[in-house]
C-alpha cells in the first residue's frame, strides 16, 4: 500500500479548503487590515454550532448564510471594541474570544456536542444531483472547491473596489486615510466583519462536513491559519493580489498535506499541536533563513576569490 492513498489524499484536500475560508479571513485582518484578531477561534465554533442548529432545523442552505451572518455579529463586536472603546486588538479578540464559549453552549442548547447525523447538509444535497459512483466518490471536493473559487473571486473583486481599497489603505497607514476624510473604524469594521463571517462560514461547512459540531472544534484554529497563511505568502511573496489569495488557498491544502504526512508517519495526535507551531515557526523562519544563507554563500564566495587572488599574487611574486 502507498504511502498515501486516494481517501488521505481527497480529505486532506477537502478540509484544506475548509481551512482556507479561515485563512483567508486572517488574510483580511492580519495581512490587509494588520489587526491581530484572536477571536478566530470562537467564530470558528460558532459558525458550526449555529450551522448544526439551523441544519438540524431542516435548512442546510439558510445554514450557510446564518453561519456567516453569526460570523458579521462577531466581527462586530470585536471591532467595535476596538474602535469606539479603544481596547487593543489582541485583547478585543481575547474579550469576544472568552465570550463566546459562553455564547456558543447556549446555540448548542449547553450541550458540548451536537449531532447532525440522519439530517441532510448541503453534502447529501449536492450529492444527491448525480447518481453515477464517481460523482457520489467526489462530490465534497467539487462543491468545496467551487464553494473556495467562489469566495476567491468574490474577495478579489471586493478588495478592487473603493470601499476595498480603502480597506486596504487602512491597514497601510490609517492616518493617511483618516486625512482623506475616509472613517478607518468605518473601514476596520467592515473588515474584521467580512473576516469574521468567512471563519463562520468555515465553522459551518466542517460541521456539516463532520455531522457534528463540538465547544472545543476551534481551538487552535487561528494557529492553523496563521500556518496556512504564513506558508502560502512564503511561497508566493507579495505578488499580485489574486496571486496572494491563491498562494493562501493553496498555503491550506499543503498544510493539511504535511498533517496528513504526520498521520502517516504515527504521530500521536497530542503531538499536533506542536506540529502545527513547528510549522508556523519555519515558515516565518524561511525568508531569513534564505537571506541568511544567500548572505554565507556569498561570504564563502569572497573569501575563496580573495584567497585564489593572495596565492596568484605569491605565485607571481615566487616567480
Amino acid at each position: 500500500m502507498g504511502f498515501f492513498t486516494i481517501g488521505i489524499v481527497q480529505t486532506a484536500l477537502e478540509v484544506g479548503l475548509i481551512y482556507s475560508l479561515v485563512a483567508l479571513s486572517l488574510f483580511i485582518s492580519f495581512s490587509i487590515l494588520d489587526i491581530c484578531d484572536l477571536s478566530t477561534d470562537g467564530c470558528y465554533t460558532l459558525g458550526c454550532a449555529v450551522g448544526a442548529v439551523v441544519t438540524i432545523a431542516g435548512h442546510p442552505v439558510l445554514a450557510v448564510f446564518a453561519a456567516m451572518l453569526a460570523g458579521v455579529c462577531s466581527g462586530f463586536v470585536t471591532a467595535l471594541l476596538q474602535t469606539k472603546f479603544r481596547v487593543p486588538s489582541i485583547l478585543a479578540g481575547i474579550i469576544v474570544n472568552t465570550g463566546l464559549y459562553t455564547i456558543n453552549l447556549a446555540v448548542m442548547g449547553f450541550s458540548s456536542n451536537l449531532s447532525i447525523f440522519g439530517t441532510d447538509t448541503l453534502y447529501s444535497l449536492f450529492d444527491g444531483i448525480s447518481g453515477a459512483d464517481i460523482w457520489h466518490s467526489w462530490s465534497k471536493t467539487i462543491l468545496l472547491f467551487m464553494i473556495a473559487a467562489l469566495v476567491v473571486v468574490i474577495l478579489h473583486w471586493f478588495l478592487g473596489t473603493r470601499l476595498g481599497l480603502s480597506i486596504r489603505a487602512t491597514g497601510d497607514s490609517a492616518p493617511m486615510v483618516r486625512a482623506s476624510s475616509i472613517n478607518p473604524a468605518f473601514t476596520i469594521t467592515v473588515g474584521l466583519c467580512c473576516a469574521n463571517a468567512l471563519t463562520g462560514l468555515a465553522g459551518c461547512l466542517i460541521g456539516q462536513y463532520n455531522k457534528t459540531s463540538d465547544i472545543n472544534l476551534g481551538t487552535g484554529m487561528v494557529t492553523i491559519a496563521l500556518a496556512s497563511l504564513i506558508i502560502g505568502e512564503t511561497l508566493f511573496g507579495r505578488q499580485r493580489m489574486w496571486m496572494r489569495i491563491i498562494g493562501v488557498v493553496i498555503g491550506a491544502v499543503l498544510y493539511r498535506f504535511i498533517m496528513a504526512i504526520a498521520l502517516r508517519l504515527n504521530v500521536p495526535t497530542e503531538a499536533f499541536k506542536l506540529v502545527s507551531a513547528l510549522i508556523v515557526a519555519v515558515a516565518i523562519a524561511a525568508p531569513a533563513a534564505r537571506q541568511l544563507i544567500a548572505f554565507e554563500m556569498k561570504k564563502r564566495s569572497a573569501i575563496r576569490a580573495r584567497k585564489a587572488e593572495n596565492t596568484r599574487k605569491e605565485g607571481g611574486r615566487n616567480a
